[in-house]
């Protein structure tokens, strides 16, 4: 038999053993199909009934979320902006402590943003960019130079052209969230620098543009590298299915959960473009972690790890960045800074590979530090007493659910420099108390002496502690710090009232609305007869200073202080006088800041202004200042005052050495010393100091032992001005302390007053002896 009949025999033997075979194949089919048709009609049906209606579900929540893209963003509370400019007073501890709250760091070039540089007393700061209320202010570096507690010189240091005034961007000091604790700063995909947009796109998902949602050929990939691994080293999921898990489902590993995030980015990418997509990612994707503060977007990011604005990052601090999309937690820079340097590398390896980046340019940026700051972070909460007031101010505009979680830029009055040296004025004055200081808690109270801007605010020894905020909501009596405006009242009253009216010190017994006897007596326990009302004022004298309320009528003095709107009440009885009244160290400022302000009301606010989510202006506040009805009589109460702190119950003012800034002031201590107060001023600052027990224990505290001390602890550290009166109204006369009238200045006893212009005494008393020793040079000896 010839070989090729074999061969198709052989052939045609295999094709009809395949068909015989493949013929009782499709037989079992038919009958599998006979028995299973039905039930597959109906699960298919069923299939097809379920998935319609849950795709059609999945793309109405999709579309919702996505057309109408919102988050709750954090409303920021920042403070105010430190301005610069010539002459102004400003010391280095005071700058360097402006700087640390506004998280800039110590570089030897400083030319990033956030950065400074000191040479003995000069200083070069490379300011970041930011909006305040009146616009955007540009990044610039500026030039510093300090002298005598004041600034000499402000340049710009690349031009050294001489700057008028300059600002520094604000410390931001706290975050109103809304329900969830995300930190998170939005931006337009156009304002993400280019190398972040084509970078992450290189290392997540380089197929983004071309894959519709899901791409099947990189999770086959992942698989197959995760197997041979043995454990999972790569992931297949696309930008658009990471940001469907970011913003609809949890983290779990479930096959319902990859179905639906795999369904729900197809549904995306059908309904909206790449852009889209890709600027939702780079604002919701999250990248790290403080407490219980989440940090979701780039910009967030920037800002957490670097403290710059996401715009000023080069290629190795970018690469960082898309470097912890990986995880965040694993390659944390400042946990974990090896992990993340093998991170960033890699990275950008990747960008090198792909062209993002030339060889170069990897070399440099590979060899760079991770570069951190070192004040970096989600800024805390740190200043609860002011903050409160801060909250209370705000809600007289805005709810609370406007607030929390809005995207508010909520610009204050505080000072940081100011609150950092009243928090350790507090510390150093408790300290030198010894023992005398356990129990006792503390109250501050620093605004503008002219604008009445809140600087700082302390309700508690414990600064960082929430809860009871002293300097709101103690009410306490407030004791001889009534005293100036019993003067004030009666000085308003220029015909019947100067600094040389004689008063009665002598004692005083009265009659008590519910029966009884009030006797009242000096803290010396002596009566001084016949003395001045300036000397009444300055030693703090009881008996004179009832005397002279009664002569006016309490009644008088009590709507003068319920002029100011304090809304506590005010006791109509004569030991209000006497500073029987409960006010808080709050209202205490309201009523020393209208002598501050040289006789003008002037509200008390800790608000400059609110910026909405994209920096446009809301509300700015501004102060509102009274008529200054009183000016004249103020200025007659402020020089008394000025005495107080010289040689009066304040006179530890001048032997602290700080009698150069004429400051005003006045003691105050309650019934049996529970409460120790101190309220004074200076050219451009006011104060007000409260030390006392939370149990109305006594302290064996006077105001000159206790709060003063504070007062003068500040005082110490803070850069401020001598308070300088005008003179505008007044006049000065030479005047006989024993009889109040007017006197040659070579007279014993001769004294200096002020009165207000055309009301000096007329009556003279004059001294002939006196004026022969002065001719001769001699005395009486």
């Amino acid at each position: 038999m010839r070989p090729h009949v074999t061969l198709r025999r052989v052939l045609v033997w295999q094709v009809d053993t395949g068909l015989a075979f493949f013929s009782r194949i499709w037989g079992w089919i038919c009958v599998a199909w006979r028995l299973l048709r039905i039930p597959f009609w109906l699960a298919l049906g069923a299939a097809i009934g379920f998935l319609v209606p849950y795709v059609w579900l999945l793309d109405a929540a999709v579309r919702s979320r996505f057309d109408d893209l919102s988050w709750q963003f954090p409303s920021r509370v920042y403070a105010r902006p430190l301005e610069l400019a010539r002459g102004q007073p400003l010391n280095a501890n005071a700058l360097l402590s402006e700087l640390a709250a506004a998280r800039y760091d110590e570089d030897a070039a400083a030319r990033t943003p956030g950065t400074w540089h000191r040479e003995g007393d000069r200083f070069t700061i490379s300011r970041r960019e930011f909006i305040y209320l009146d616009g955007r202010e540009r990044a610039r570096r500026i030039s510093v130079s300090l002298d005598k507690g004041r600034v000499a010189a402000l340049t710009d240091a690349d031009s050294a052209a001489p700057l008028e005034r300059v600002r520094i961007d604000p410390a931001r000091i706290a975050t109103l969230y809304g329900q969830s604790q995300e930190d998170r700063r939005v931006v337009a995909l156009g304002e993400v620098p280019p190398l972040l947009v084509a970078g992450l796109q290189a290392v997540e998902d380089r197929e983004f543009k071309h894959h519709h949602g899901v791409n099947v050929a990189a999770i086959a990939r992942a698989a197959w590298i995760n197997l041979v691994a043995g454990r999972v080293v790569q992931g297949g999921s696309t930008l658009t299915q990471q940001l469907v898990k970011n913003l609809f489902l949890d983290n779990g590993q479930r096959y319902t959960r990859k179905a639906n995030e795999a369904l729900i980015a197809l549904i995306i990418e059908a309904r909206y473009d790449k852009r889209r997509i890709l600027e939702a990612y780079v604002n919701e994707v999250f990248l790290g972690q403080q407490g219980a503060q989440a940090v979701h977007g780039f910009a967030a990011a920037s800002e957490f790890y670097f403290g710059r604005e996401l715009r000023t990052l080069g290629a190795a601090d970018i690469a960082l960045l898309v470097g912890l999309v990986q995880g965040p937690s694993l390659y944390d820079p400042r946990r974990n800074p090896q992990g993340a340097l093998a991170r960033r590398n890699l990275v950008l390896g990747v960008f090198r590979d792909t062209g993002l980046i030339d060889a170069a340019s990897f070399a440099s940026a590979s060899k760079q530090p991770l570069g951190t700051a070192a004040h970096a972070a989600l800024p805390r909460d740190r200043y609860p007493a002011f903050l409160e007031l801060v909250r209370r101010q705000l809600t007289q505009d805005y709810a609370a659910d406007a607030l929390n979680g809005a995207g508010l830029a909520i610009h204050t009055t505080l000072a940081p420099s100011v609150q950092a040296f009243g928090e350790a004025a507090i510390d150093s004055a408790l300290a030198g108390l010894g023992k005398r200081a356990e129990d006792i808690e503390s109250a501050l109270v620093v605004t503008g002496a002219h604008d009445g801007e809140v600087r700082a605010m302390i309700g508690s020894r414990d600064v960082d502690a929430p809860g009871f905020n002293r300097a709101l909501d103690a009410l306490r009596p407030i004791g001889s710090l009534v005293k100036p405006f019993v003067s004030l009242v009666a000085l308003a009253q220029p015909q019947r009232y100067s600094l040389a009216t004689l008063l009665d010190d002598n004692p005083i017994d009265l009659p008590q609305p519910g029966g009884g006897r009030w006797r009242p007596q000096n803290d010396d326990r002596q009566s001084h007869g016949q003395v001045l009302l300036a000397d009444a004022l300055i030693h703090s004298w009881n008996l004179a200073t009832i005397n002279l309320g009664q002569r006016i009528g309490v009644e008088r003095v009590r709507g003068f202080l319920e002029s100011f709107g304090l809304k506590r009440a005010i006791n109509p009885n004569p030991s209000m006088l006497l500073g029987a009244i409960d006010l808080s160290p709050f209202d205490v400022a309201r009523l020393y800041q209208y002598l501050a302000a040289d006789g003008h009301a002037l509200p008390l606010r800790a608000l400059r202004g609110v910026l909405d989510a994209q920096g446009r202006p809301l509300t700015r506040y501004a102060s509102k200042t009274g008529a200054g009805d009183y000016t004249t009589a103020a200025r007659l109460v402020t020089w008394a005052m000025q005495q107080v702190a010289v040689a009066g119950t304040a006179h530890a003012v001048n032997d602290a050495g700080l009698g150069w800034l004429h400051a005003a002031g006045k003691t105050g201590t309650s019934d049996t010393q529970r409460d120790s107060w101190f309220a004074g001023f200076t050219g451009d600052t006011l104060a007000v100091a409260w030390l006392g027990r939370d149990d109305n224990k006594p302290t064996a505290l006077f105001g000159s032992t206790g709060a003063l001390r504070v007062w003068i602890e500040l005082m110490r550290r803070l850069p401020t001005t001598p308070l300088v009166v005008p003179q505008d109204g007044l006049e000065e006369v030479d005047i006989d302390a024993a009889s109040g009238k007017r006197t040659d200045a070579a007279c014993k006893g001769a004294r200096v007053l002020p009165f207000a212009a055309g009301y000096a005494p007329t009556e003279e008393v004059h001294c002939p002896l006196d004026q022969l020793r002065e001719f001769f040079g001699g005395d009486d000896r």
